[in-house]
């Protein structure tokens, strides 16, 4: 259970020509970085996830516009959803793992984007939607981590944590 949760604001925007899992890397690191600095001594978890369709990073989506767009883009398709962890232990040493899995949605219609969009579910979320809710329904294929895709891979998790001293390593 952590001893408390520091959200780090820092500017999200993709380098140019930057790739979505070098991309997901970084942000979790950068995360990482400026919340240790914020408590020095403390072992620090940060983790970002991305939602690319091909090497297009797509948004965490803020207004409904966006959703819809990433919606359609991602609908009858596959993608890519890469989640990045770095912990930092209290020494000051960072450890890094990657969760990339591969999602496959279904044909969505107009309706149906339409009333996953009057749900509000897709606010803030990558790529527009969020797996644990309505949007499991469309989901034709998983490869991977469902974990991850939600946003905290709990394998590579619980590995970091175990690498850094903080859980025993697991059987």
């Amino acid at each position: 259970m952590p001893a408390a949760i520091d959200p780090a604001d820092i500017d999200e925007t993709p380098l140019k020509g930057e790739l979505p899992s070098p991309y997901a890397a970084r942000m979790a690191a950068a995360k990482a970085a400026l919340v240790a600095a914020r408590h020095p001594g403390s072992a620090v978890l940060g983790a970002d996830t991305v939602v690319a369709a091909g090497r297009r990073i797509l948004p965490k989506t803020e207004v409904v516009e966006e959703a819809r767009a990433c919606l359609a883009l991602l609908s009858g398709r596959r993608h890519r959803v890469h989640s990045a962890i770095t912990l930092i232990s209290a020494d000051g040493t960072a450890r890094h793992r990657m969760s990339t899995s591969i999602v496959r949605f279904k044909r969505l219609s107009a309706a149906e984007i339409e009333a996953y969009l009057a749900s509000g579910d897709w606010r803030g979320k990558a790529g527009g939607y969020a797996i644990q809710g309505y949007a499991e329904s469309w989901v034709t294929m998983l490869q991977g981590s469902h974990s991850g895709v939600m946003g905290l891979p709990l394998y590579e998790t619980r590995a970091l944590l175990a690498a850094g001293g903080l859980l025993p390593p697991p059987a």
